[in-house]
Formats: C-alpha cells, structure tokens, sequence
C-alpha cells in the first residue's frame, strides 16, 4: 500500500486514467463489432459505412495512448480488405 501522500495521488489518478481508457477500449470494440457483423452479413454497403464510422475512432484512441499505431493501422487495413473485396 502506498505511503506517500504522491503515491496515493499517483494511485488515484491511475483510476481515473484506467477508467478513461477502458471507456475508449469498450467504444473502439463496439465499432468494430459492427463492422464485423456488417461483413458477416455480406453487406457491402453497410460495412464500408461502419469502417468510414469505425476509422477514426480507432486514430483517436491511438492518439490518446489507448492503443499502438501499429496495431490500428494493421487492424484497419485488414478490415479494409475485406470490405473491399466483399464491394468488389
């Protein structure tokens, strides 16, 4: 246990951050949930839709340190493919 009065600031602002974060994790799922289920359908139209919905959620997330560049832009590049090819 923390005995600082920092440390127990530290802890507590961790919580509120982890909150946060969890929040932006959840809401970035949720997007690409219905993105997922938009392929599944084989509905092309509606898929392209919740990508262009789903895109800059994902960007906004990374910019708050929620995720690594990396991942999103490679999550978003496979989806990307797939609704291509499921407009195509």
């Amino acid at each position: 246990m923390a005995n600082t009065t920092s440390a127990k600031k530290s802890i507590r602002r961790i919580a509120r951050r982890t909150e946060v974060n969890r929040a932006r994790r959840s809401r970035v799922r949720t997007y690409l949930r219905v993105v997922e289920e938009a392929i599944a359908k084989g509905d092309g139209a509606a898929a392209k839709a919740a990508l262009a919905k789903a895109e800059p959620e994902m960007m906004r997330a990374v910019s708050k340190g929620v995720f690594h560049r990396n991942t999103c832009a490679r999550k978003i590049s496979r989806l990307s493919k797939r609704v291509k090819v499921l407009t195509a």
